[in-house]
């Protein structure tokens, strides 16, 4: 894709995902909305409910509001994945905190064996960080306020889409009209491209490993070559693995010191899944 054109000669469409939990591999998408746009219209649109692997907690339907209920009768995104990945195409994407969705969908999509999409990503909190001042935070609902956007009903999937695209429409008339995608790129800091979310890439045999314990809910010794106790093997449970451009780590929970921590992936020397 040639980034050097004005912004408004692409295709874009802003996407949203509400998921089962916070990580990767272990969770999954249950809600997807989306919505496409074209020199100043709105031009397509997806939303759909997905039947999770297993049942949310009360604390991950609080936040979205979707129940077990609701998604029992569901597709699974495995039945609706084809017509998402065709959605995309051509398209730059947009999501409000882009590496937490695209970790998500690009699972999906592998499991698929549907291929990386080209196009770059757009990360509307990192751009509204550069461009949208005189806020408290910025937060997709905070900016919503601050604009003035019509937000739907927040934390569903198709209404954060369509926020998550007025805020970076609002991010662009402030640009100005002659910012090409590369500038935009380059101001939210963050080149964000979709095999960068791949699980498949990581080929190394203990990070397969600690995704195979994620999948059989199975603990796992692991040595790792960071923190107070560098080397030191201890035993975690394996929950999600984040792709991110900060640096790709394990979320588990560490039975030593009985707390949720992250590892980095590239300090994880070792890794044995407890099958007993």
């Amino acid at each position: 894709m040639n980034l050097d054109l004005p912004l408004n000669e692409y295709t874009y469409v802003a996407f949203d995902t509400e998921t089962s939990g916070a990580y990767p591999v272990g969770f999954d998408v249950v809600e997807f909305g989306a919505v496409k746009w074209y020199k100043g219209e709105e031009v397509g649109r997806l939303q759909f409910l997905f039947k999770p692997r297993e049942l949310m907690s009360d604390f991950i339907i609080g936040i979205h509001g979707i129940t077990n209920d609701m998604v029992k009768e569901a597709p699974l995104i495995s039945e609706k994945i084809q017509e998402i990945h065709e959605f995309f195409k051509g398209a730059v994407v947009m999501a409000h905190h882009a590496p937490f969705d695209l970790g998500f969908m690009a699972i999906d999509f592998e499991k698929a064996f549907l291929p990386a999409l080209p196009e770059p990503a757009l990360c509307t909190s990192l751009l509204s960080r550069k461009w949208i001042h005189g806020v408290d935070n910025h937060k997709l609902q905070t900016l919503v306020k601050h604009l003035g956007i019509d937000g739907g009903q927040a934390h569903r999937a198709y209404d954060d889409a369509k926020a998550c695209l007025h805020v970076g429409l609002a991010c662009f008339e402030k640009m100005g009209a002659q910012m090409t995608l590369a500038g935009a790129i380059k101001s939210q800091g963050k080149s964000l491209m979709w095999k960068d979310y791949s699980i498949n890439a990581l080929t190394s045999v203990q990070i397969k490993t600690l995704i195979e314990a994620i999948q059989t809910k199975k603990d796992v010794d692991m040595s790792y070559e960071g923190g107070s106790n560098k080397g030191e093997t201890r035993r975690v449970t394996p929950i999600g693995i984040v792709r991110n451009p900060d640096g790709d780590y394990l979320y588990a929970f560490c039975h030593k010191d009985q707390a949720h921590k992250r590892y980095y992936l590239n300090r994880i020397s070792d890794a044995q899944i407890l099958w007993l």
